[in-house]
């Protein structure tokens, strides 16, 4: 479990009650996973947001982070969690570093993580943050994230935090038997939902679930 003090970081005890009310939300918009309302009420959000922003990180909202892409809102963020979750995993790929604010998360779960981002200037802060918060279990690359790793794979769960109108196959064979893939899917300006894959020892089955709006999941580097 985290053990940053609560009055670190900057914003002191008034982030800290930000945080409390942000846990009430997510409880009431369905969230029960105690294990997930715990990290995310204890992780500070506000030092993964850019400057300037800090005093909306406790918003349930998803914030601009520059370069086109966006912090999760804390609802999908710990959405997905309890979905990944469900495989009751202990190594997972995340696609799509971003602020670093979700692999925060999975790290602080006791997750062995591994993200990849296609921004290099993004990974590069994410990177710093977590150097700042002494995360631990995370390990990160710069890298097209629609390949996944495939020398650390196979993993139990994978996350992706861009949408593509499907998987990439390469993901999938990457997911161990018994693992699950959450992702949003579908076209940009359309509706999107949130999916989890689970490998089966017969092949993939598919559950859908809420509708949810993610920047897109883009091939290279930049």
């Amino acid at each position: 479990m985290i053990g940053l003090r609560r009055d670190s970081h900057g914003l002191g005890m008034t982030s800290q009650r930000a945080r409390d009310r942000l846990i009430e939300r997510l409880k009431s918009e369905g969230i029960r996973d105690p294990r997930v309302l715990d990290v995310m009420r204890q992780l500070p959000r506000h030092v993964f947001v850019d400057e300037g922003l800090e005093t909306r990180a406790y918003e349930d909202s998803a914030l601009p982070i520059g370069m086109g892409q966006t912090i999760s809102q804390p609802y999908i963020v710990a959405r997905m969690t309890e979905l990944v979750l469900a495989a009751t995993p202990a190594k997972v790929l995340e696609v799509g570093t971003g602020s670093g604010y979700q692999a925060a998360v999975l790290a602080q779960l006791g997750l062995k993580v591994f993200t990849v981002e296609r921004i290099d200037n993004l990974l590069r802060n994410a990177r710093r943050r977590f150097r700042a918060l002494k995360l631990e279990h995370i390990r990160s690359k710069h890298d097209d994230g629609r390949l996944g790793w495939s020398e650390e794979g196979p993993f139990d769960a994978i996350l992706l935090t861009a949408a593509g109108e499907h998987v990439p196959t390469e993901l999938t064979q990457q997911l161990a038997v018994g693992g699950v893939l959450v992702a949003p899917v579908g076209p940009q300006n359309q509706t999107q939902r949130l999916v989890r894959i689970t490998r089966t020892p017969d092949g993939l089955s598919e559950d859908q679930f809420e509708p949810v709006s993610f920047v897109p999941l883009l091939s290279g580097v930049t």
